[in-house]
């Protein structure tokens, strides 16, 4: 078999969680994923895989190989790219990260346009919330939230990331219309399920920050059930305008607190610094930049009104 097939097979099996994924990905049969494994298996002399009927995990052989097998194949990769980049054309595999809510919403819907212009550009988009340092992980691209902590990454800015405080017409004809910060206090909100999580909200207002303690009636580990509870009639949630944009301006959901907004957090598209972007990277981090970048929401943003 050719080993270098085995490797590109035995990594995209780790990353995809199972045989039959990446059989599929392949276009092969499970049976003949799992010679690929155990050719490779045959040339090390030990198991890359602990498998039971439910669920797979390396082996300590494995988790070593797998973290070599991804730096060759990025590295045979950029070999395969030099003649492309020489041409200034985009090819090959693009793998990006990017968070849960802006990659669902935004990020995936806009991939058609880029796919238009380059398509010969495949991409693997990951949407995850949790803390992956995605060099180590071999993604090409990120996108990140927050106060950037690494500052070996390029990084160039895109717009703020903005939320909004709002509630269902339902909710709000039931418990009434919350007119100043604090009478969030007399309401049930809905957050975050984290350990980390404040039930403080924050929002600047004309005369500067204000901090709300709010009652948490239900908090999730996600913000589409967030944004589900919402539209439930459940409570007042603060969220990325992003993730509620379209229920805003179809009036599911009512903004509120016109005067006081959370903090807008900065965004990030981050790419290595140890070596020139292939064209890509570059075609991709300039699209990003482009549609995301500037000084505009991310959605469009409506007045409170009265319920």
């Amino acid at each position: 078999m050719d080993r270098l097939e085995s490797m590109t097979i035995f990594v995209r099996v780790v990353e995809r969680g199972s045989f039959a994924a990446a059989a599929e990905e392949f276009r092969l049969t499970g049976t003949m994923v799992g010679h690929h494994i155990r050719a490779l298996e045959t040339l090390l002399g030990g198991r890359l895989l602990n498998r039971t009927t439910r669920r797979q995990s390396l082996t300590e052989l494995g988790q070593h190989y797998y973290e070599r097998c991804r730096r060759i194949l990025a590295d045979v990769a950029d070999a395969e790219a030099i003649g492309a980049e020489l041409h200034g054309e985009a090819r090959g595999r693009l793998r990006v990260l990017t968070p849960v809510s802006f990659g669902v919403h935004a990020l995936a819907p806009a991939c058609v346009d880029y796919r238009a212009a380059h398509p010969d550009v495949a991409i693997d988009l990951v949407v995850s919330d949790q803390s992956i340092d995605f060099v180590d992980e071999g993604f090409d691209v990120a996108v990140r939230i927050g106060e950037l902590a690494n500052s070996s990454m390029v990084a160039r800015a895109l717009r703020p990331y903005r939320s909004v405080v709002c509630a269902s017409p339902g909710y709000l004809e039931r418990h009434g219309v919350p007119v100043a910060p604090n009478d969030l206090t007399q309401h049930s909100c809905l957050g975050f399920a984290h350990p980390v999580a404040s039930r403080n909200w924050r929002l600047q207002g004309p005369e500067g920050e204000v901090v709300v303690p709010v009652s948490l009636s239900l908090t999730a580990n996600n913000g589409e059930a967030l944004r589900m509870a919402a539209l439930s009639g459940l409570g007042i949630i603060m969220q990325p305008e992003i993730l509620l944009g379209d229920d805003l301006r179809a009036g599911r959901l009512v903004p509120l607190l016109p005067d006081y907004a959370p903090h807008a957090r900065p965004m990030h598209v981050l790419t290595a610094a140890d070596r020139k972007p292939p064209p890509k990277i570059r075609t991709f981090v300039d699209f990003i930049v482009e549609r995301f970048g500037g000084r505009a929401p991310l959605a469009r943003k409506r007045r409170s009104a009265g319920v």
